[in-house]
C-alpha cells in the first residue's frame, strides 16, 4: 500500500508539474502575473495531492507574522522539493534564489526565468558573488513580490543541522528590511531522493520577523536559532 500511494503520488506530481510548464508557455509572451496565476494554482494542486493520496495535511503556522505594508524576504529551512510549490500557494507570488543549474533545463528554465527567479553559482565567495547579494538586496525592495531564500545552501534532513550560508547576512545587511525565519519538517513526508512518500503531518511556520540593525554575526545566530529550534 505505501508503495502504491507513492507511485501514484509521484505521478500526479509529476504529470502535475508536467502540464503545468506546458500550459506555462504561452504565458512567456504575457505579463508575468499570468505564470504567477498558474504557479499559485500548481501550488494549491500539490497541497491537494499531499493531502488526499498521501493522507498528510500540511498546517501553515505564523502566517500573521508576514508583513502586510512594507518589504521584506524569507529565509526558510530547505528539505524537499514541497515547499517550493507550495509557498506559491500561500505567498504573493514569491520569487525564489535558486542554484543556476535550473536555468538550463529546457522550458522549466524559461518558466522560472520569467517568473523572475534568481541563479546563484554555489561556490566559494568572490568578488562577483558579492556583487550578486548587493543586487538581490536590491530587487527586495524594488519588487512587490517577495523573495525566498534558502540559506542552508541544499535540501537537508529534518533534525539535521548545517551551518546556514552567511551570504543571507549581506542580504540582510544591504536590504535594510525585516527578515521572516520559516521553520518546516517537509523532509519527513517527502525526503529528498526518495521515491517513497510518507504519511505524517507537515508544519511550515512562519516566526516572527527579524528587524534590521542587528550586526551580521548576530543576525546569523537569530536565524540559526529561528530555522532550527
Amino acid at each position: 500500500m505505501h508503495f502504491l500511494r507513492s507511485l501514484v503520488f509521484n505521478f500526479a506530481t509529476y504529470c502535475g508539474s508536467f502540464f503545468s510548464t506546458l500550459l506555462a508557455l504561452p504565458t512567456l509572451i504575457m505579463p508575468r502575473t499570468a505564470m504567477q496565476w498558474l504557479a499559485r494554482m500548481l501550488g494549491f494542486y500539490i497541497i491537494f495531492c499531499v493531502r488526499f493520496i498521501i493522507n498528510t495535511k500540511i498546517i501553515f503556522k505564523g502566517l500573521e507574522n508576514i508583513p502586510k505594508d512594507r518589504k521584506f524576504f524569507i529565509a526558510s529551512a530547505h528539505q524537499s522539493i514541497c515547499e517550493t510549490f507550495v509557498f506559491n500557494a500561500v505567498l504573493n507570488a514569491p520569487i525564489f534564489i535558486v542554484k543556476t543549474e535550473l536555468f538550463k533545463i529546457p522550458f522549466y528554465g524559461w518558466c522560472i526565468k520569467k517568473l523572475g527567479f534568481i541563479g546563484i553559482q554555489r561556490e566559494k565567495v568572490t568578488k562577483d558573488h558579492l556583487i550578486f547579494l548587493e543586487q538581490t538586496a536590491k530587487i527586495i525592495n524594488k519588487e512587490t513580490s517577495p523573495l525566498i531564500i534558502f540559506p542552508q545552501g541544499t535540501r537537508i534532513k529534518n533534525n539535521e543541522r548545517v551551518p546556514l550560508k552567511r551570504g543571507v547576512s549581506r542580504i540582510y545587511e544591504k536590504a535594510n528590511v525585516p527578515c521572516v525565519p520559516v521553520k518546516l519538517n517537509t523532509g519527513d513526508v517527502w525526503p529528498r531522493d526518495s521515491f517513497f512518500r510518507f504519511p505524517g503531518e507537515i508544519c511550515i511556520e512562519f516566526k516572527k520577523p527579524i528587524e534590521p540593525g542587528l550586526d551580521m554575526n548576530d543576525f546569523m545566530i537569530k536565524l540559526e536559532k529561528e530555522i532550527y529550534d
